[in-house]
């Protein structure tokens, strides 16, 4: 094949040749290019992340971090672990924020994008970089934040069908484009017995990438300590409907069109992570909505004080405010889960 061959194209040739492929793998294949193309952040990007949007954020989250690890005992070596960072903006604002408790733990960043890594190495150039959580640091506790990663891993969709759950592919459609269809793979045995008995044409959605980086994660944990907090927008319990969309340029676009040239991702089912962290002996808290834990971590409170050391900038504090706490906003929508090693205290905002 071509060296400059298109995603596209790639694919194109592949299910011409081979058939059909899966949701899971055509948007595993869209988001390694997407995210390998360039910075998808901000203003000028495709869509804005809650680090972002205000400091206050990533403030919130290393005061959650450092509370846990004062009441842990302040061990060390202690490392700071995130996945999939974006532009290193929440690590650099959680670590300050730490900081001012006493914790400055190394910094520890999986990402595979050179482009995003570069704009990392600008706020965080002391940080190490992985390329998988396997190179990750074995010598102490791991604080591990996840912020809007899991809803980028592939999911598989299941169909229901009159012969039972069948799983969704991605087919060619017409001479450039791709379309979802129904495959001939039987999957009942993927699909939870609280969906078995969905009407014919529901969609079931599945993320084994999702539970396999978790289980791995939670058993580091497990031995070295230390917790986990993962923040995303999902549900918190199984369900029906398909959820897999796609944004360009701050717009909903379409999934299955120019792939590679879009962020596609699906709602996290926080149901399945936490279900889990129980398996796997964790201490599990929450979920609960992203704007009850930032309230119960005190994130009014530092509005206020930041409205009061800047007045001119107190409509955007106001604003960005409203932006991650409103329930209409993403106060529910968005959901926080804790997990902690066996033995570590129960972390703050999730009572």
């Amino acid at each position: 094949m071509p060296e400059d061959a298109t995603l596209t194209d790639q694919l194109r040739r592949r299910i011409a040749a081979s058939g059909p492929i899966s949701v899971a793998e055509y948007m595993r294949e869209a988001n390694a290019a997407y995210y390998a193309a360039g910075d998808p952040f901000g203003a000028g990007g495709d869509f804005v992340t809650a680090p972002e949007i205000s400091q206050m954020f990533g403030e919130m989250v290393g005061l959650w971090l450092a509370d846990l690890w004062i009441r842990a005992g302040r061990p060390e070596p202690v490392h700071y672990v995130e996945l999939g960072p974006g532009r290193g903006t929440l690590a650099h604002d959680a670590l300050r924020s730490a900081t001012g408790f006493g914790l400055s733990p190394s910094v520890q960043l999986v990402e595979t994008s050179a482009a995003l890594r570069s704009a990392q190495r600008e706020r965080l150039p002391l940080a190490e970089w992985h390329d998988s959580i396997e190179s990750l640091p074995r010598d102490g506790p791991l604080l591990i934040v996840a912020n809007e990663f899991f809803d980028a891993l592939p999911v598989r969709q299941m169909i229901a069908t009159e012969d039972g759950w069948r799983e969704r592919m991605v087919a060619l459609d017409g001479d450039d484009g791709f379309a979802a269809e129904t495959g001939t793979r039987a999957v009942d045995a993927l699909v939870p017995d609280a969906v078995r008995g969905a009407p014919v044409g529901s969609i079931y959605e599945h993320c084994p990438d999702a539970a396999t980086i978790l289980f791995d994660l939670l058993r580091r944990i497990a031995a070295q300590g230390g917790a986990l907090l993962a923040i995303d927008y999902g549900y918190d319990r199984s369900g029906i409907g398909e959820t897999l969309q796609a944004v360009k340029d701050h717009a909903r676009a379409e999934p299955f069109a120019d792939p590679g040239a879009v962020d596609l991702t699906a709602h996290v089912n926080f149901q399945e992570l936490a279900n889990i962290g129980r398996v796997a002996e964790m201490g599990v808290h929450g979920p609960v909505g992203q704007g009850r834990w930032l309230a119960m971590l005190g994130i009014v409170t530092r509005a206020r004080t930041l409205a009061s050391a800047a007045p001119d900038q107190r409509s955007a504090i106001a604003a960005a405010l409203k932006r991650l706490t409103a329930p209409d906003e993403m106060g529910e929508l968005f959901k926080v889960l804790g997990f902690t090693a066996p033995g570590w205290p129960t972390p703050e905002g999730f009572a």
